[in-house]
């Protein structure tokens, strides 16, 4: 506060720091409890305008909230008091107590055109705003509680609340609910899964001279003017992602997995058009039954087409007739072939071994999602498992959302230049043979 003679000039009180996502939750969350119907994507509207434009005040944080949150007039009496409740209960009372200059709360000033008192919407008593203690209360304070009690807990706002989404995404499938699993499936199934770009096998003609220079078309040019080469047809070639092949163990010590696990692939056939097979005790193509959009759909279609479901697991001979059927035709050539599996097979490590040398050397790089891998302790000691890393690029476990995040990224990422160690990770640098020693 500056005096200035008599002049009193009242500085506004900044806007306390508050985290934007956290705020913008607990405030929608206490307006649809004061019955004003705020739709959900409005929370996101208003955590990223707090993060756009932070608001340096009190006034400047009311007129964002109230922009984003407020869609009638009739909606404004509701907003203005549980604003003012909920921010007042955030700052100390004791900093304008007792000053009767201290700028009034947000939603109190007098309006020009008052609502009727049949028509003012009531605000629910956990939303009210918390008063100071002091020795004597006004009439309105009366009216605002009767009992005349001032206990705290029912006036608490709660100004972080975070969503089911956001619940679910440290999760692992394995503890999932069936309805929490029917959420989870279509988060899986947004996932953004990129493979890296390679260049095309064919040139295309360019009109920059900093291209390549294409003989072949140039010297064709030149045999219309007497093989006088009156003019340079340059080329270059453009990129184009690699492609994704995808292959799920849906043997029975998948269980806990496999319907999640199929959403990716689903999501991966559909938005990065990648190849998808499942196996157990054989190998089953499931790319046109993935194209579907509809998730029930797709996953039913996907049981009805693989006869061995939650079965064994052959993992050598599953990798053989991939690679022979498909692998060497094309599918495999130059992609990122992500194997879903925790490696328990009944194959022996060698034949494991041998297979996945074979796919070294089609596939462009390897990734081995192991659910597994998050346990405490872990250690690929498993025969399948321990024989198929030598062969791997990366080894991330997949075992929640947030690990299919690392997932998408490993997938994303490239394949280490020439003389680059390839296995960061200790323990995938042990032969078949170090584990039978073992």
């Amino acid at each position: 506060m500056a005096e200035s003679g008599s002049n009193v000039t009242v500085l506004p009180r900044p806007a306390p720091r508050v985290e934007a996502a956290a705020f913008a939750a607990g405030l929608t969350t206490t307006l649809r409890r004061a019955g004003l119907p705020v739709p959900p994507e409005r929370t996101g509207w208003l955590a990223e305008s707090l993060r756009l434009v932070p608001p340096d005040s009190r006034d400047a944080l009311y007129r964002t909230c109230r922009t984003v949150l407020v869609s009638t007039h009739a909606q404004l009496p509701v907003f203005e008091a549980v604003f003012s409740a909920v921010f007042d209960g955030r700052l100390d009372p004791a900093d304008s107590r007792g000053d009767p200059n201290a700028p009034p709360s947000v939603g109190s000033e007098p309006r020009t055109r008052p609502t009727p008192p049949d028509s003012r919407p009531s605000v629910p008593h956990p939303v009210e705003a918390p008063r100071p203690p002091g020795p004597a209360t006004t009439d309105r304070d009366s009216e605002g509680d009767e009992s005349g009690s001032d206990d705290g807990p029912e006036r608490d706002a709660v100004l972080a609340v975070a969503s089911r989404e956001e619940r679910l995404h440290d999760m692992a499938f394995a503890d999932l609910s069936d309805d929490e699993l029917a959420g989870m499936r279509r988060l899986v199934q947004s996932i953004t899964v990129a493979t890296p770009v390679r260049p095309s096998r064919r040139p295309r003609p360019s009109a920059h001279s900093s291209a390549r220079l294409d003989l072949r078309r140039t010297l064709r040019t030149a045999q219309r003017t007497g093989t006088d080469a009156t003019r340079l047809v340059y080329a270059h070639r453009r990129t184009r992602p690699r492609r994704l092949v995808l292959l799920c163990d849906v043997s029975g010590s998948m269980e806990p997995y496999t319907r999640v696990f199929l959403s990716l692939l689903q999501g991966a056939v559909v938005n990065a058009a990648a190849e998808a097979f499942v196996f157990s005790t054989r190998l089953t193509r499931l790319t046109r039954q993935l194209t579907v959009r509809d998730p029930d759909q797709a996953l039913a279609r996907a049981a009805a087409s693989v006869p061995d479901w939650a079965g064994g697991t052959r993992l050598a001979d599953s990798i053989r007739r991939f690679i022979d059927d498909y692998g060497r035709r094309g599918v495999a050539r130059g992609a990122v072939v992500v194997i879903l599996s925790d490696g328990w097979a009944q194959d022996a490590p060698d034949e494991v071994a041998a297979q996945m040398k074979r796919l070294r050397r089609l596939a462009h790089r390897i990734v081995w999602v192991n659910p597994r891998k998050v346990a405490a302790g872990f250690q690929p000691l498993v025969g399948g498992m321990a024989a198929a890393l030598p062969y791997c690029d990366a080894f991330v476990s997949g075992h929640s959302y947030a690990a299919l995040q690392e997932v998408a990224a490993a997938i994303r990422a490239d394949r280490p230049h020439p003389g680059e160690v390839r296995h960061t990770p200790s323990e995938m640098s042990r032969t078949p043979s170090e584990i039978r020693r073992a």
